[in-house]
Parts: structure tokens; sequence; C-alpha cells
């Protein structure tokens, strides 16, 4: 996550209580994402640190174990950058301007001068984040999930361009000797166009090309001078789809259920919008914002029904309530039978409990910071461990390591 300070509850239901749920089931690496804060916010050089550790404690007050997971900051690995800047080298420009979020925060962030490299790379920088652990599976929304597809395509190119032996090049050359010049040009414009664009179409077109070749060369005709050999057409098929030594691993999407919780005026919930409740609020300001938040227009008077589906609040009822207790707030709505503070108390009620052992276990980090300092520090040593032999392997691919 980027470090934007303490975590509200769009922050808990949409992401973190997912983190919590995964550290058992699986080897997990959760880290502050303080250089991709700068994509956006470089000239907030201030508030960094506070906001960083404001964020770990509440993962831990969340229910983040240290014991069970990795805890660490991303800026303290050197490494991420390294990958990066390597990555650079053979990501094709156009991917990174193809990615949906690109654009939009373009739009979104109108007040922010966007046109750095740093805003353009930002993708390539997330690729670099998963691949160096070797991640099996990344955990997102299905909106997130282009990031996901990115990072498989900078891997799949990567594993391409660096994986293959020497001996295994020559055999790929003899191969497309076999083919016939005008059929081999048209065959490494597929592949190439495959590689760069993951196109389906530029896929199939080289897919055809191959099994053309290999046709003509079982049949009558003589494809070249050489005959076509049995193992060609696989060879070759796997050449166009980047066969080779998988040196960074091709993650999957592991899509994890998303509550989208809105904020007290009804719109996205975010801090700088000044709508969110925070997960170690006061319960006095819980109460006070919860109760003034905006429901139904069409509830003018206490007398007027109402439609759930129209008020914010029953998007809090869907997450915090029982089903009786939604019985309830329908049938009470839509009858005018209660009245909008009526509708509010449960939700305020199971707000404050569900936030009371955060705000436990967050005090005594609170009152011993060196305490969150140290469990970072052990998090990034084991980060930097698994992240050495990844940089290792791809500097002895690239030829780097001399």
């Amino acid at each position: 996550m980027r470090p934007t300070g303490a975590m509200h509850l769009g922050h808990y239901h949409g992401a973190l209580k997912n983190w919590v749920q995964l550290q058992p089931q699986h080897e997990c690496f959760f880290f502050v994402a303080d250089w991709h804060a700068l994509t956006t916010h470089y000239e907030e050089r201030e508030v960094m640190e506070r906001y960083v550790y404001d964020m770990v404690i509440d993962w831990i007050a969340a229910g983040l174990d240290p014991e069970q997971c990795t805890i660490f900051i991303q800026s303290r690995l050197p490494e991420h950058a390294e990958l990066f800047t390597l990555l650079a080298m053979g990501t094709p420009l156009g991917w990174l301007e193809r990615v949906p979020t690109y654009k939009d925060q373009i739009d979104k962030l109108k007040d922010r001068d966007l046109a750095t490299y740093g805003f353009l790379g930002y993708p390539l920088l997330q690729a670099a984040d998963i691949l160096i652990y070797k991640a099996n599976y990344v955990p997102v929304g299905e909106d997130q999930s282009s990031h996901v597809e990115l990072t498989r395509e900078v891997a799949r190119r990567f594993n391409n361009l660096y994986g293959r032996s020497k001996a295994l090049e020559a055999q790929f050359a003899a191969a497309l000797a076999r083919m016939g010049k005008d059929d081999a040009r048209y065959y490494d414009k597929q592949r190439k166009a495959f590689g760069e664009t993951g196109s389906a179409e530029a896929l199939a077109k080289g897919e055809a090309v191959v099994r053309k070749a290999a046709g003509a060369g079982t049949g009558t005709a003589a494809v070249t001078e050489a005959a076509w050999l049995d193992g060609d057409t696989e060879l070759l098929l796997g050449h166009l789809r980047g066969a080779g030594k998988s040196i960074l691993t091709e993650p999957q999407a592991l899509h994890t259920e998303v509550l989208r919780l809105p904020g007290i005026d009804g719109t996205k919930m975010s801090k700088s919008y000044g709508n969110a409740i925070l997960m170690r609020e006061e319960p006095a300001d819980v109460t006070k914002k919860i109760r003034g938040m905006v429901t139904d227009p069409a509830r003018v008077r206490r007398i007027d029904p109402g439609d759930p589906q129209k008020c914010p609040v029953w998007q809090f009822h869907r997450v915090y309530s029982d089903q009786a207790t939604q019985d309830w707030v329908v049938q009470g709505c839509t009858t005018a039978g209660i009245g909008c503070l009526d509708c509010k108390q449960p939700v305020i009620d199971a707000v404050i409990r569900e936030q009371q052992p955060w705000r436990e276990r967050a005090e005594s980090y609170l009152s011993n910071p060196k305490q969150v300092h140290w469990i970072v520090e052990m998090g990034t040593e084991r980060a930097r461990t698994v992240a050495r032999q990844t940089m290792k392997d791809v500097r002895s691919a690239m030829g780097l390591r001399y």
C-alpha cells in the first residue's frame, strides 16, 4: 500500500481484511510502497515518515502478524529499483501507456504535474515489486487485474529475451531456415508482435505459418532446400510464445472479495475528501460522523418513505449488520416506520465494536515506536534475502555477473 497515513474503514474492508486472512495460508510479503507514493506526491517529503509508521501500526492492529508474514519498506531495498531499471531496458513504451489507471489518474489528479518518467513507469516498478519475490499470487480486486497482467507480460518477455541457451537459439535458427525466407520473416514479425503486445491475432498468425510449413514439409512439395524435421513444429510454436528458462515467475491474480464502503457524504471514502472514518477513530467522533451521514434524498421528513438502495448508510448495513437487522432496516425505511437516526444506530454500534480491539492492539506500539521500527527492520532483512537471490539470477541471465 502507498503510505497515506492512518488507514480508514475503506482500506480495511477493501484490502487489509483479505491480507489478514491470507497470511496463515501463504508466505506473504506486505510492504509500504513509499516510492510509489512519490510518483504522485513527490513534493510531500515532510510527512512521509509519519505516514509510513502510522500505516504499519494500523496493519498490525488489524491483525497482520509479523511472525506469520513479512512487513517491510520498499525504499529500504534498492534491489527493487535495480530490477525496475533492468526490466525497463526491454519493456515496450506502449505497454505502460495502455495501462488503464495511467490515463485515469492523469484525469483525476489534474492539480498535480504527472508528466514525469516516474509516474509513467510506476506499473513497471509495481511489476518489479512482485517479480523480485517470484510471487505466485497477487491479491487484487478486479479493477487491478490489468496490473497483474502487465506483470505477467513483463516476466514472459524477460524470460523470452534472457532464458534461452545458445544451443536452443541455434535450433531455432536452423528450424527457421527450413521454413523458407518469406515465411521465416513473417513468422519473426508475428513473434515480436506477440512478445511486445500479447496480441492474440499475432499469435494465431504465427501459429498458422508454422503449421503451413509443417504441412508442406510432410507433403509432396519441398518447403526449402532442407527437409522439415519432426520436432520443428513444436520448437517454433514454443519459440513463438517465448518459451525459455523461467527466470522470473509469471504471477496469477488472486481475486479477493472487495467491499467498498462509501464516505459519509456518499462518495468514495478518502481522507483527501474529508469523508473518511479512520480505523482507530475515537467513538465520539465515529458517532458524530455516522449520525451526520447523508441518506436517501427522498426522505426529507420523518414521515417520508425511503429506498435503502439509494442510501449510503445501507452499504454499511450490508457489511456490518446481520440479516435480521437488514430486514428491519428495509421494512422500516420503505414504510417510514423508522427514522434515519434509528437506522444509523446499529451501524454506529457495530463500527465501534469492530474498532475496539484495533485501538487496544495499537496502544502498545504508539507508546513504544521503537517496537514498530524493529518489526519493519526484521521484515526488511527477510525480504532482502529473497530479493538478493532473485537479482543474482537476473544479473546472471543478462550477462552482468562479471
